[in-house]
């Protein structure tokens, strides 16, 4: 084998393994977590008797909050990587739309209300991919990060809603913060499709 190409190839794999172990991190493991515990979620979920909906609902707060713990490390860390980038919105919303789902499913949630959430998802991650392969990228609103908040909360809640003697208390406020939920997600969601079109406008114009 010629010195070329087995320094090649050494540069090759150290640069793999340089790579593999900035992607190995404590951000990116909380965010693996996160995926992992979804399936626990549903299991939990999928049959909501009392102990089950509050070891659910457990689970569920417990995966929320290392969407906050990954985020806050990775930044204060300086260990964001494009792992993290890809697998941080999808564990968000896996866990937020099967709670979603599971709560139409037992007629907790509106349908409606979960199609348009879904589909306000759908839409900002579709814009987001196109504004990547236009080699730009949408900002994080802060009012996406109080969308996800009031998601999180409302959903909690309305696990709860079966459990508790006061249930429709807790069903009642949860779909009322699921409704402003809503309302930031789709005002949000309006602002980058606005945000979008503009810098395609400007670059096709330069």
């Amino acid at each position: 084998m010629p010195v070329t190409e087995a320094l090649n190839q050494k540069q090759a794999l150290a640069a793999e393994r340089a790579v593999r172990d900035r992607n190995v991190n404590l951000p990116n493991l909380l965010t693996l977590s996160r995926i992992l515990l979804i399936p626990v979620f549903v299991v939990l979920f999928s049959t909501p008797t009392a102990n089950r909906s509050l070891a659910a609902a457990l689970v569920f707060m417990i995966a929320a909050v290392t969407d906050m713990v990954d985020g806050y490390l990775a930044r204060r860390r300086s260990e964001i990587t494009n792992l993290g980038r890809l697998l941080d919105p999808i564990a968000d919303k896996l866990l937020i739309l099967s709670g979603l789902i599971l709560l139409v499913q037992f007629q907790r949630v509106a349908a409606w209300v979960a199609i348009l959430i879904i589909a306000r998802e759908v839409a900002v991650t579709g814009i987001r991919a196109i504004a990547a392969a236009e080699g730009f990228s949408l900002p994080v609103e802060t009012m996406g990060k109080y969308k996800m908040t009031a998601q999180v909360i409302a959903i909690v809640l309305l696990i709860l809603g079966g459990v508790t003697p006061d249930a429709w208390n807790l069903q009642l406020i949860g779909t009322i913060i699921l409704y402003v939920a809503l309302a930031l997600g789709l005002t949000s969601g309006g602002r980058h499709m606005v945000t979008f079109w503009q810098e395609i406008a400007l670059r096709r114009l330069s």
